[in-house]
């Protein structure tokens, strides 16, 4: 029997908890290891010196075993890394399968009220759908996933299904790639550094590499001719006095090419780790396949070519070092070399690098997709329809309800039809509706919906529930409002849309308001657009009666021995029982 996500989680973090704790003991035998290395070497040449023909070995042996050390322990320390994200990964998922999510980033800044319904759904902000769906690593990856959300694009639906779907299965995958990510830091965005490589004007001469490889045999020579003693150490103080004096000529530029280096060293590092995570990993899937073949369609592995320019920056930010700015480059032109070498690398791959970073941003944003069907087993993915209903779904609810007690509804709306709902306050009507549009947005991509069973027919969705006025642009609530609404009959004009309306024209009196609904609505279904409409207003019920697209629903509320109560249960007809005079009676707002 396969285990349930909890059970796999709460596996899982035993699992790293015993890894952490292995590698935190190694981490302190090697921080040991080197401190009496370190010693070793102290003590051997303090006791050799005056012998240069012995202590000069000693020491060049020494410095070997201790940067060997050295490397070692930082593959322990990210080894350490890695594995403390994956705990709390784990401990994280476990939190939010029991709705404690309001810690994690909410993607407000991703709230546009001018689009088509990214403010009226609880799609952005604290407790928002995003909030408990986002597990980006990379800034990148969560502009792709908040760029998902409002896409509003009903094409290529079952191979976006076939992703989730893989993806989902890979867990241990998709949180590897996670904790990858996660030690991505930087000072400069994906982009800044994409527009960095491809506008690089190179510096250095084409001979650079000829002339560092032929000084550094002369330093060699020298170095050999003075141990047989042919020559004074003044020769070699000339040679290194003339490397100076070359490295100097192009010190400025290295040293401003070296400033932005060190910024973005660690993301190509970073980065070529979490290419080889997809370089490894089969992918199936249409989609995924597609997306995976833009890194390995090469002759040789981009992961490699990364980890190759990652070491050649991360060789020149070790110029700061004052006896390689000063020594090696005086005898070996090293700083000349290193930067040759980058400048080839970046003329050979500046305008694939873009297409690198995409695809890492990519997998990052679908693995919170995936992760999501993941977490929710039971919710199904829609059977996508040509013809028939737009949707039809059994037993749905919010998915931020906790299926445990949420109390599900039944939908089925039909092509160019539309629904007019009415109810007492706090019934369960914004609710609804927001479940709906939660429904179409979720279908569009390509996610498991919270339901026992979904067909739909793909349609893109457009919302008008939470039209504010500004005091920026000096506009009245109504006026809002009617900019609102010309949005939607400009945007209907073009597409087929799913149009979900909380109240219309609530900014004025109701006369108006009632005669001004009504022919909005014919307007609408004149359109031939579906949709619902909610709303207070029982004369825009009558629509029902002289239009045959239109259907009458509500969501009730009974008083009961002085006590109200819902069964936010969506019935057809009409509401009868209103209750905001009996919630001010029962508040004492008034007598």
């Amino acid at each position: 029997m396969k285990d349930s996500p909890k059970q796999f989680y709460n596996s899982k973090l035993e699992q790293h908890a015993q890894e952490l704790a292995v590698v935190k003991r190694k981490l302190n035998l090697s921080s040991t290891l080197r401190l009496l290395v370190f010693l070793g070497i102290a003590a051997g040449i303090y006791f050799l010196w005056g012998n240069l023909q012995v202590v000069i070995p000693f020491a060049i042996v020494g410095i070997v075993i201790f940067l060997f050390l050295v490397t070692r322990h930082t593959q322990l320390k990210y080894q350490r890394d890695i594995t403390q994200a994956l705990l709390e990964y784990n401990q994280r998922e476990l939190r939010v399968l029991n709705r404690d999510f309001h810690d994690l980033p909410d993607g407000l800044s991703y709230n546009n009220p001018a689009h088509e319904y990214s403010q009226d759904i609880d799609l952005f902000g604290r407790g928002s759908f995003f909030q408990y769906l986002n597990r980006t690593a990379l800034a990148s990856g969560t502009d792709v996933l908040a760029n998902a959300f409002l896409a509003n694009d009903i094409t290529d639906i079952l191979d976006k299904q076939e992703a989730i779907k893989e993806l989902s299965v890979l867990a241990a995958w998709r949180q590897r790639f996670w904790s990858i990510a996660t030690l991505v830091k930087t000072e400069a965005s994906a982009t800044t550094v994409t527009y960095w490589l491809e506008n690089y004007a190179a510096f250095t001469p084409s001979f650079s590499k000829a002339l560092s490889y032929g000084f550094s045999a002369v330093t060699l020579l020298g170095f050999i001719a003075y141990y047989f003693q042919f020559i004074s150490g003044f020769v070699v103080f000339a040679i290194f006095g003339l490397g100076l004096l070359i490295s100097a000529r192009f010190m400025g530029k290295i040293g401003k090419l070296s400033n932005t280096v060190s910024k973005v060293q660690s993301t190509f590092d970073q980065y070529a780790k979490l290419i080889a995570c997809i370089e490894e990993q089969e992918m199936k899937s249409v989609l995924l396949s597609r997306k995976r073949t833009d890194i390995i369609n090469t002759a040789s592995s981009t992961s490699g070519k990364l980890r190759k320019f990652s070491k050649l920056l991360d060789a020149l930010d070790q110029r700061n070092n004052i006896l390689v700015a000063i020594f090696v480059n005086g005898f070996f032109l090293r700083d000349i070399l290193i930067t040759h070498k980058i400048e080839q690398w970046i003329a050979a791959h500046k305008n694939e690098v873009g297409i690198w970073f995409e695809t890492i941003a990519f997998f990052d944003a679908y693995n919170s997709l995936g992760n999501y069907a993941f977490n929710h087993p039971s919710y199904q993915f829609p059977e996508i329809v040509a013809q028939g209903n737009t949707l039809h779904s059994t037993k749905a609810i919010h998915p931020l309800l906790d299926p445990e007690v949420a109390i599900s509804s039944d939908i089925t709306i039909g092509r160019e039809q539309f629904f007019i709902v009415t109810g007492a306050n706090m019934a369960g009507k914004s609710t609804f509706l927001r479940t709906v549009a939660l429904q179409i947005v979720m279908g569009n991509m390509g996610l498991p919906l919270p339901a026992e069973k979904v067909s739909y027919q793909p349609i893109k969705l457009i919302t008008s529930m939470r039209t504010t006025d500004s005091l920026t642009d000096d506009e009245s609530y109504f006026f809002s409002e009617l900019k609102r609404l010309k949005f939607i009959v400009d945007e209907i004009k073009n597409d087929r849309y799913f149009i979900i309306l909380d109240e219309i024209l609530k900014g004025t009196n109701s006369t108006d308001k009632a005669i001004g609904s009504r022919k909005f609505v014919d307007k609408l279904v004149a359109s031939k657009s579906t949709g619902i409409i909610a709303t207070h207003d029982l004369s825009l019920t009558q629509a029902a009666e002289e239009l045959a697209a239109v259907e009458n629903y509500f969501f009730d509320a009974r008083i009961v021995d002085d006590e109200l109560f819902f069964d936010y249960t969506l019935k057809k007809g009409i509401c009868e029982n209103m209750n905001a005079s009996f919630l001010l009676k029962k508040m004492e707002i008034v007598d």
